[in-house]
């Protein structure tokens, strides 16, 4: 039986999951995480194999769990599932140190294999995402402002083009209003962009969160 984690922070989606290893066999779900603060001490406790991880949840962001569960277990093999299907998620998340990216569309048919191949030891890309970063691989224009943003601007951005206020992300990801009000300086700046206006008009443009978000 292999161990897995399954961090989500929606019910529908964590009985769905387990419900998928549970008909296939083979899989012994041993903890549900529900939030970005939970997830660390619950893949101390439960010592997984695979975790199942979604790269937004209140709390610390997908990108900096993975980078911190890495570090603290680097023997831990992590599959992102996701509803971002976006190349600069896919990109960040394999940089972190995921072995495994799975949009939550494509989990039903995916998810054994993908499971069973990260566990191994191997990497798992969806058809899908495999075609996404090789079209990345082909863009003629890698110097685009936004590559530089770091990771935790990139989801200060995301949250402030969600309409989110300084306050709410600051809860979000439990840092001051004051802390994230000196990344969005810095993503502006980076980006050169006037407003907020701006900002939202910069994401449509570039496609760089789900379309269902903005």
């Amino acid at each position: 039986m292999i161990p897995v984690m399954i961090a989500d922070d929606h019910a529908v989606v964590r009985d769905g999951l387990r419900h998928i290893l549970g008909r296939s066999g083979g899989f012994d779900v041993v903890g549900e995480a529900v939030n970005g603060t939970e997830v660390l001490q619950m893949a101390r406790d439960c010592k997984p194999r695979v975790i199942l991880l979604d790269l937004s949840m209140p709390g610390r962001s997908g990108l900096e769990l993975i980078k911190q569960l890495r570090l603290e277990q680097p023997a831990l093999r992590i599959l992102v599932l996701t509803m971002h299907a976006e190349e600069q998620y896919v990109v960040r998340a394999f940089r972190a140190g995921a072995a495994g990216y799975l949009t939550k569309e494509s989990a039903a048919t995916e998810l054994v294999s993908a499971i069973g191949k990260v566990a191994a030891g191997g990497t798992y890309v969806s058809p899908a995402m495999a075609e996404v970063l090789a079209n990345s691989l082909q863009d003629e224009h890698r110097d685009e402002p936004h590559l530089r943003l770091s990771d935790r601007e990139m989801e200060v951005y995301r949250r402030l083009v969600l309409g989110e206020p300084l306050t709410e992300i600051a809860a979000g990801l439990c840092v001051s209003a004051k802390t994230v009000s000196t990344y969005k300086m810095r993503l502006m700046d980076k980006l050169q962009l006037p407003s907020e206006a701006a900002l939202v008009r910069y994401a449509i443009r570039h496609r760089l969160f789900d379309e269902g978000e903005i």
